[in-house]
């Protein structure tokens, strides 16, 4: 696969950031939709897998290239699994504005009065990538990544819900970790690792 011949159907910047990283070692710089006049699609699915097709679909059918798209969010278990695939409009659905700042305040008013152990949590990543716009099958891989929800934001890296999201295990947030401890242990990190194996065994059986 050349440098050129991926599109990534996002235009977060943080999965940006990340996607680079993670697709670096092996040659692979993906194009972000928007340098190719893409818009977001309508996220109308009801599940992450939904959604990351109907993006993916929809970058591959503009571009002609093969497409790879991601759709993630967090599942916090007091509430019954909110924010899920509204992750990134968990503000705005409640009328609290948009973007990270604004939807971890929400996420905090929602969990207002929870106990600490009763505020578990976890990222789900689940990536998509397609040949081509009608692709039958699709790679389909997911992947989750388990913490707890704090009371207050703690670090200032990453994005999404990272200053929120307390790792037991490593005695920090998500925003605390180091870029490459991320990669490793997250939910998108690990999700990726299956894709690439995905494709590996794909283009050898070619």
């Amino acid at each position: 696969m050349s440098a050129s011949s991926l599109v990534l159907a996002s235009g977060n910047a943080g999965k940006l950031r990340e996607f680079a990283r993670l697709l670096a070692p092996l040659g692979i710089a993906p194009i972000p939709q928007s340098q190719l006049g893409v818009s977001d699609a309508e996220e109308t699915g009801l599940t992450f897998v939904e959604n990351a097709l109907i993006k993916a679909r929809h970058a591959a059918a503009i571009t002609g290239l093969p497409a790879l798209a991601d759709d993630s969010g967090i599942e916090v278990d007091a509430l019954d699994g909110e924010p899920g695939i509204y992750s990134a409009r968990f503000a705005s659905r409640r009328q609290q504005g948009q973007g990270d700042q604004d939807n971890n305040a929400a996420l905090l008013s929602a969990l207002e009065g929870v106990p600490e152990e009763a505020r578990t949590a976890r990222y789900w990543c689940v990536l998509v990538y397609l040949r081509h716009a009608a692709d039958p099958v699709p790679i389909i891989v997911q992947a989750s990544w388990e913490g707890r929800v704090l009371t207050a934001p703690s670090g200032d890296g990453g994005f999404g819900y990272d200053p929120l999201f307390w790792l037991p295990e490593q005695g920090m947030s998500a925003a605390q970790l180091e870029a490459s401890t991320k990669n490793r242990l997250s939910h998108r990190g690990r999700a990726m690792q299956q894709l690439l194996q995905a494709l590996t065994a794909a283009s050898e059986s070619a």
